[in-house]
This record gives C-alpha cells, structure tokens and sequence, in this order.
C-alpha cells in the first residue's frame, strides 16, 4: 500500500472547460489527500500536484477543519512556511519534509510574513513572534496583548500587525520595541470576524477598521493624515477588513461590508466612485482591473470608473482573499479551490483536495503553496489556461 502511495504522490489536476454555480457546472476535483479518485487526465489540465505533506490532519470526531492561514515562502532557505489550526509554525521544505516547528498555545487567524531571514508569526494568543527561518529559533517576542489578526506588513524597520480588537500596532522590526500603535472603538453592534491588513505606500499607512473608517496613517508615528467613514450610520456589519489596494494611477481601493467599494484620492481620501455592492470582503488590483471577493460572489470592474465588467455567481459560498497565478484568478470558496478566467468571470477548474479551502495560496512562479482545511499543504505546478 506504501508504495502505491508513493506511486501516485505525483499526479495531474484539471478540469473541463465549462462554468460554475451559476447556472452551469464544473468538473471538480474532489480528493483524498493520500488517494486520488480519479486518475483520468481532463481535456484542459492547468495544474499539477508536485508534492504534499500532511501538517495538521483532522483529529476523531473534529467537525469541519478549517485552516486560515495563508502558507508563507522563504527564497533564502527554500522552505514553506505554514502557519496551522494546532498552533504550530512549521518549515516545509521542497521534498514535503518538515524542518522545523514551532509551538504556540493559541489557533492562528493569519498568516505570517518572511522578510531577509525572519518569520514574523502573528499569534492568536496575542503575541508577535520574530523567528529565525533557518532554524526555528526566537529572535524576540512582542506582546500586544490582543488576538493578532493579520499577515505581518514589513516596511521601514517598522513591522505592522492589526489585532481583533481595532489595534494597529508597529514594532521595530530589528527588536520588537514598541514603536506606536493606532486604535478605534469597535462599534456597539455585530461586526464580521477578522481585521484590515495595513497596505503601505509612500511613507503612508492605509487601514480600515471595524467602525466604517479607513485612515491613512504617517509611518513614521502613527499619526492620521486623513480618516474616512465608508459605512454611514448605524450598528451592524460596518466593517472595513479589506486589505486596502492601489492602483498605478495612484487611486486608493477600499470596500465597506455595508456599502460596497470604494474608490478614493490616496493623497486626501477623497471619494472618486462608489459600489452599491455591499458583503465585499477582499480586493484585488490588476492593471485596469479590479476584483473583488466576498458573499455569494466575485466580481471585476474597470478600476477608473467602477463600472462592472462580470460577476461569477458562487450561491451561498463565500470567497475568500484571491490571488493571480499563470493568468488566472485563483479563489478560496472554503470547499474548493476556483481557477478563474480573468478576462470572463468564467470558472475554468475547481478543486477539493479533501474538507476544501479557505486560506488564500501563496503564489511564487508557477509554484502555489495551498494549505487545505484538513491540514496537507500542497505545492502545485501552474500551466495557466490553455486555449
């Protein structure tokens, strides 16, 4: 059986050509993580399966895992980094072998940024952890005293990581001192889980918060250069969690869950169009386009006017964070894995590796980092659309 196993470690993915959800259907890959179902090759193979390495497998009676995470790539050291649901920060290496680990008491609820040699591990348990990537090793500690929520932001000496709580903090990268921190009341109401990661830009911090407010912040003390309310009155949902975008225009894209997107002046916040779309929980920017991600549905627009271009209905799933690969728009939907047409909207691949997908992958090349909701991270060969 071993080596049966080992025979299939290599295997192809790829589905038909057709749509999604939406009225049509798609081939979906839906597999075991050790046993492939099928061995048929599709007509239009986009992907292959490199390697795998089981990191957290779902313990007995666990119901529906679910890894957040998204994987991490050191170029120094060649190693993945995969930050999972037990709490541990692992290095994975290219042969699928674990190199080191590292424990923390608390599930994490982003993943982490590697920087000239440093892992900087943003802790559920509130802890910002610098590590060295080579070995594992502590190089220091900051405790922030609230759930860390985002990927760790490097810019300036100064590392950026925003809490559960509405908290900014930024630390020296070099020893952790406390550097300034920036923080907003989170609104009486309900909000949705989770927080804006900083996006930095010229000296500037832009984030939102779960108020309604995105504010962009001056790196060098944390003091507001400008705020602006996206969400209008009331108590429910006003978050802005998006990580803010920018454009090469030097247009500033940020969407509210209440009121949909936002196009402003990076200089003065100064709005040029708005979405009536609200649910939006992620942006993406890519020349003249820009997608968005969120409740029941992805979306692009013309970046200069905010006018839409498709939508790919997804029912009652929600997508996550997207990424580009090979020229596809690659999307977490918490069951699968969707390999998008940019140009169309049109769903071309969707992949389940066993309990699905929320983690955004890591891309690098035609090599994707993909960390499953069952724990197996997979490094996948991108070909990209053909035809």
């Amino acid at each position: 059986m071993k080596e049966r196993l080992l025979s299939w470690k290599r295997w192809l993915g790829g589905a038909a050509v057709a749509g999604l959800l939406g009225g049509c259907s798609t081939t979906s890959l839906a597999t075991n993580p050790e046993l492939p179902r099928s061995r048929t090759q599709p007509s239009a193979s986009v992907f292959s399966v490199n390697w795998w390495a089981p990191l957290a497998p779902p313990a007995r009676l666990e119901y529906a895992p679910r890894e957040v995470a998204s994987p991490a790539y050191d170029p120094d050291n060649k190693h993945v980094i995969a930050l999972t649901r037990d709490g541990f920060v692992r290095a994975v290496g290219s042969d699928g072998k674990v190199k080191w680990s590292f424990h923390t008491p608390v599930r994490f609820n982003a993943g982490a940024r590697v920087s000239d040699g440093v892992v900087y591990v943003p802790g559920g348990d509130g802890v910002l952890y610098a590590l060295d990537s080579a070995t594992g090793d502590v190089k220091w500690k900051y405790s922030a005293g609230e759930s860390l929520a985002t990927v760790p932001v490097v810019a300036d000496g100064l590392v950026l990581v925003a809490s559960q709580s509405d908290t900014l903090f930024a630390v020296k990268a070099a020893d952790g001192v406390w550097a300034w921190q920036y923080r907003r009341d989170p609104p009486p109401g309900f909000t949705i889980r989770g927080a804006s990661t900083p996006l930095v830009h010229e000296g500037t911090a832009y984030v939102g918060f779960s108020d309604g407010f995105v504010v962009a912040l001056s790196l060098a003390d944390g003091s507001a250069t400008w705020e602006k309310a996206l969400s209008g009155t009331g108590t429910e949902f006003l978050d802005v969690d998006t990580q803010p975008v920018i454009n090469e225009a030097g247009h500033l894209f940020v969407a509210s869950y209440k009121n949909g997107i936002y196009a402003l002046e990076a200089d003065t916040g100064d709005m040029l169009w708005n979405t009536a779309v609200g649910g939006v929980t992620s942006l993406l920017a890519r020349g003249q386009m820009l997608f968005a991600a969120g409740d029941g549905r992805v979306d692009a627009y013309l970046a200069d006017s905010g006018r839409l271009l498709w939508s790919l209905p997804l029912g009652e799933r929600a997508a996550f964070a997207p990424v580009f690969a090979q020229g596809m728009l690659l999307v977490p939907i918490q069951r699968s894995l969707l390999f998008v047409d940019p140009r169309t909207g049109r769903s071309r691949v969707s992949w389940n590796p066993g309990s699905g997908i929320t983690a955004t992958p890591f891309v690098r090349g035609n090599q994707v980092y993909v960390l499953s909701n069952n724990g197996f991270l997979y490094a996948l060969d991108v070909n990209g659309i053909r035809g």
